[in-house]
């Protein structure tokens, strides 16, 4: 089976919210690449004012999930356009995990749609659109199994 990783694309602060990404949970960049870093091209070149940008990087969250980023390069006709059509949803294993991760992704929250608490369908859950335009969702089930 596949794995799924998301990849989520900024206007120009990519780095800003990698930088931030990392300090919630608590792992290294993988790496980054950024636009002036690839090789010259006669037929084609990066504005000077877009080499700086983040063409990739990544943080490996665990085995099997991956947060990978990009800054959009309006020269190329790119435009990152954020709302509510996605959102990152984080399954933790504990209350504590979820309170961790809701508390630090959180901070600076642009929009607070739901606060971490107890719903019928989970002991913790939370929606929010990050300080960077990220929609996330934290959700600790627990004793709210279906079936």
């Amino acid at each position: 089976m596949a794995k799924l990783h998301a990849y989520l694309n900024f206007n120009g602060n990519c780095e800003e919210a990698f930088n931030f990404y990392q300090t919630v949970f608590e792992k290294p960049l993988l790496g980054t690449h950024r636009f002036g870093d690839m090789p010259a091209d006669p037929n084609f070149s990066i504005p000077e004012e877009d080499a700086h940008k983040i063409m990739h990087t990544a943080i490996k969250i665990n085995e099997d999930v991956m947060l990978m980023g990009s800054d959009c390069v309006e020269s190329f006709g790119q435009k990152a356009v954020f709302g509510t059509g996605t959102y990152i949803m984080l399954d933790t294993d504990t209350a504590e995990e979820a309170r961790q991760l809701h508390d630090k992704l959180s901070i600076d929250a642009r929009n607070m749609e739901m606060d971490l608490e107890e719903t019928f369908f989970a002991e913790r859950f939370s929606s929010f659109t990050d300080k960077f335009g990220i929609s996330w969702m934290i959700h600790y089930e627990g004793n709210k199994k279906m079936g």
